[in-house]
């Protein structure tokens, strides 16, 4: 039962993460250098999608690096306190998103029932990259 599982969520997974480069390659350069809110909305997601298949947490390294910002002075463009650093290109983030897309699909078809029923990010480390500060266990 566990191979039907995590052969269906690297599928499905995998889907995802092929329509998010899509959609990035896609995307016309002149709205990728003009219209920031797409930038931010699309590093966004790569940043968490990496940040999410890390395990455990405390070895993450994001490929395009972030600085938390101030809340109270954020770009108005921005998604939330995680920055990029710079505009990144959409080849570094198509190049970072292969790298993640081999990351999915090792992990989860290499999952062992323990893991997959593990909670994915321990108490301690919540705060350790700034990207969750005072999550909360659900449940």
């Amino acid at each position: 039962m566990k191979n039907i599982f995590t052969d269906c969520l690297w599928k499905n997974f995998g889907a995802a993460i092929d329509m998010l480069t899509g959609v990035i390659v896609l995307c016309p350069d002149e709205l990728w250098g003009k219209d920031r809110r797409f930038f931010y909305m699309a590093y966004h997601t790569v940043i968490f999608l990496d940040y999410y298949l890390t395990h455990p947490v405390r070895e993450f390294r994001p490929g395009l690096p972030y600085t938390i910002g101030d809340m109270d002075n954020l770009p108005a463009e921005a998604v939330d306190d995680v920055l990029p650093d710079r505009q990144y290109t959409k080849e570094e983030f198509v190049e970072y998103l292969g790298s993640i897309r081999e990351k999915c699909k090792r992990l989860i078809l290499s999952a062992s029932e323990e893991t997959l029923a593990e909670r994915w990010i321990r108490d301690d480390e919540i705060d350790m990259h700034g990207l969750c500060p005072g999550l909360v266990e659900a449940g």
